[in-house]
């Protein structure tokens, strides 16, 4: 198994087209075609990560967070991202990271918090626009309904709960090739006319190339005329934050108690109490200052997430409690997360959790 099969695996969670653009993820260090040895997940890529993989005889690292982020431009060793870089390297370690792409997936990081408070009816709170593309195409009749079946089978066709749609127009299609021109139907130099299917299907935009091969290799003529438009519309799978619901609504002291036990964290800083139960809870895992607008928009009661500054207090407006309970501790089952799933997914393979506790940020 090379360092792209497990790319793959991660990939089909989590594609990489739907990181934020600020984001530096995928394989940071390392040869993709490498033979792993084993797999070491960690939260973090510290030097202590690097030397547990040694130690495990794990040449690749799935970290969340990427640990080259800016840009280097010199590797000296004078700081601890120079270092993991050098140490990396000189031990053929592979780093992979995966960050913001598992923040937008829909069974990635925020769905992970919402099924530790045991959150109901779960949906993505800012949903990512131009992640849905259509193509358009046309096709000779008879050959129109395996066009389908390839395109369908390529994920193509798939809107929200229902799979296989499309839509579907019959007319006549014209065209006259040149003296370099090798028609399928019809003769070099002559207009011809042919009874055509227009087929129409969305699909998400990291399976383009999977949706073009099923075209091109299906469809019959020489030239296949098509048109791929990237839409607007929100995907309710892919998207930044979580909103769900309690089983039961607690009062608001007895829900941030639930949240700080569920969520193992020593400290919850939050906003003014508005003596309100909760029922309906917004999840955003790490920095999630800028999701207080749309946790309001969707009548959230609270919203869990960390890094809040002094002024994202005031934005609580007593319309909505804020919960800051830390940034490691909103992301830390994220490894367990991914080790499982890696487990399921390579089941001959060793795929170890790192024990290094990498949160940066200590109590009294």
């Amino acid at each position: 198994m090379t360092v792209q099969d497990v790319i793959n695996q991660l990939h089909d969670l989590a594609p990489l087209s739907y990181a934020e653009d600020f984001d530096n993820v995928g394989l940071l260090v390392g040869d993709k075609n490498q033979t792993v040895s084993g797999i070491l997940v960690t939260l973090d890529t510290l030097e202590a990560v690097v030397d547990e993989a040694i130690e495990k005889n794990c040449n690749l690292i799935v970290s969340f967070h990427p640990i080259i982020f800016k840009g280097l431009k010199k590797l000296t060793g004078k700081t601890y991202v120079e270092r993991v870089v050098i140490k990396a390297i000189q031990n053929n370690i592979a780093i992979f990271s995966i960050h913001t792409a598992l923040d937008n997936a829909f069974q990635g990081v925020n769905s992970i918090i919402c099924d530790q408070l045991e959150l109901q009816n779960k949906k993505i709170l800012i949903p990512q626009s131009g992640t849905l593309k259509k193509l358009q195409t046309y096709i000779p009749n008879e050959k129109a309904d395996e066009l389908r079946i390839a395109l369908f089978a390529a994920g193509a066709g798939n809107i929200g709960n229902y799979d296989s749609c499309s839509f579907n127009l019959e007319g006549k299609g014209t065209y006259r090739g040149n003296e370099e021109s090798n028609p399928t139907l019809g003769k070099k130099g002559e207009l011809h006319t042919e009874n055509e299917t227009l087929i129409s299907v969305v699909f998400a935009k990291h399976l383009e190339s999977k949706v073009l091969k099923a075209l091109f290799s299906t469809h019959p003529y020489e030239e296949v005329a098509y048109e791929i438009t990237t839409l607007d519309n929100t995907n309710q799978y892919i998207g930044m934050g979580m909103i769900g619901e309690l089983k039961i609504e607690m009062d608001e002291i007895e829900c941030l108690k639930y949240i700080k036990q569920k969520m193992n964290t020593e400290c919850i800083r939050h906003s003014k109490l508005l003596d309100k139960p909760i029922k309906k809870i917004a999840i955003l895992g790490g920095s999630g200052s800028f999701a207080i607008g749309a946790a309001k928009a969707a009548g959230a009661d609270l919203l869990v997430t960390a890094d809040l500054k002094y002024h994202d207090f005031f934005s609580a407006e007593n319309n909505i409690v804020l919960a800051d309970i830390g940034h490691y501790e909103s992301e830390q089952f994220t490894k367990s997360f991914l080790v499982d799933y890696l487990s399921k997914k390579i089941t001959n393979f060793a795929v170890v959790l790192s024990k290094t506790n990498t949160n940066p940020v200590k109590y009294l």
